[in-house]
C-alpha cells in the first residue's frame, strides 16, 4: 500500500512542484530555435554536471522514490520505464536525473559482497579487496562498457528511419543497465547467499539445479528488464531482438544441468582466485 500510493502520487498525479517553471514552448524564439542559455541548459554536459552535482548532496535526493522503483523492478518493471516517459515530458531528458537509484543500489552491492565475504569464510581486507572489485570493476566498468555498446548499437541500428532526429541519451543506457542490474545482484548476491554452503555447492544434482535455476532467473530477468528499458523509447524499432539472448541462455541452463557444471561454484572460485 506504501508503494502503491508513493507511485500514485510521483507518477501518476505529478504535482505541481514536479513541473518544469518554464515550458519547452515558452524557451523557443521566434524563428523556432532555443534561446542560447536554454540551448546550454539541455545539453547533454550540462545534465552530467547536474548530476553529478547532485551526487554529494543527499539532501536533495528521493530516496523514496528510488526505492519504489527498486520494489517495481522486481513486480512490475515497466512501471519503472512509465516514469521515464513522465520525465522526458517535463524535464525534456530521459536519462535520471536524481542519483538516488545510484546511491541505494551502491549501498546493495556493498552489503550484499560482505555478505559473500562472510559466506565464503574471507578475512577482513579479502572481503575489503573482494568489494572493490565488484563495485569498480563488475558494476561500474562493466555496467560502463554495457552502456556504451548498447548506446551505440541502438543509435546506430534500432532508431527508425523517419525518427532519425532523435537518438538514444547514453545517460538512458547507463540507467537501463542500473535497472537491469538490481534484480540480477539481489537473487545472486543476497537471495543466493542463504542457499550457498548448505544446498548450492554440496556437490549434488539438488545443489546445482537450486544454483543454476537462480542464475537462469537472474540473468533472465537482467535481459527482460533491458528490453523493456529500450522498448520504450517511441523511435527505435526491432528492440524485440534484444529478447534473443533467452536462447542461448536456456540453452546454457540445461547443457549445464547435463554436464553438472555449477554456475556459483564458478563464481566462488573465481571469487576467491580475486582476493589471492
Amino acid at each position: 500500500m506504501f508503494f502503491e500510493n508513493t507511485c500514485k502520487r510521483n507518477v501518476f498525479l505529478p504535482s505541481r512542484k514536479m513541473l518544469p517553471s518554464t515550458s519547452l514552448n515558452s524557451s523557443v524564439q521566434g524563428n523556432g530555435v532555443l534561446s542560447s542559455r536554454d540551448a546550454a541548459r539541455h545539453t547533454a554536459g550540462a545534465k552530467r554536471y547536474k548530476y553529478l552535482r547532485r551526487l554529494f548532496r543527499f539532501q536533495q535526493m528521493d530516496f523514496e522514490f528510488a526505492a519504489w522503483q527498486m520494489f517495481y523492478l522486481f513486480t512490475s518493471p515497466q512501471r519503472v520505464y512509465r516514469n521515464f516517459h513522465y520525465r522526458k515530458q517535463t524535464k525534456d531528458q530521459w536519462a535520471r536525473d536524481d542519483p538516488a537509484f545510484l546511491v541505494l543500489l551502491s549501498i546493495w552491492l556493498c552489503v550484499s559482497t560482505i555478505g559473500f565475504g562472510f559466506v565464503l569464510d574471507m578475512g577482513f581486507f579479502e572481503t575489503i579487496k573482494l568489494l572493490l572489485w565488484v563495485v569498480f570493476i563488475d558494476c561500474v566498468g562493466v555496467g560502463l562498457l554495457i552502456a556504451t555498446l548498447m548506446w551505440f548499437i541502438s543509435n546506430k541500428y534500432l532508431v527508425k528511419r523517419q525518427s532519425r532526429d532523435y537518438d538514444v541519451e547514453w545517460g538512458y543506457a547507463f540507467d537501463v543497465h542500473l535497472n537491469a542490474f538490481y534484480p540480477l545482484l539481489v537473487i545472486l548476491h543476497f537471495i543466493q547467499l542463504f542457499f550457498i554452503n548448505h544446498v548450492i555447492l554440496t556437490d549434488t544434482f539438488i545443489g546445482y539445479l537450486v544454483g543454476n535455476t537462480l542464475w537462469l532467473v537472474a540473468v533472465g530477468y537482467y535481459i527482460y528488464v533491458t528490453f523493456l528499458g529500450y522498448s520504450a523509447l517511441p523511435f527505435l524499432k526491432n528492440t524485440v531482438i534484444l529478447l534473443y539472448p533467452f536462447a542461448p541462455l536456456i540453452l546454457l541452463y540445461g547443457l549445464s544441468l547435463a554436464l553438472g557444471w555449477n554456475f556459483t561454484h564458478t563464481l566462488c572460485s573465481f571469487y576467491k582466485y580475486r582476493v589471492k
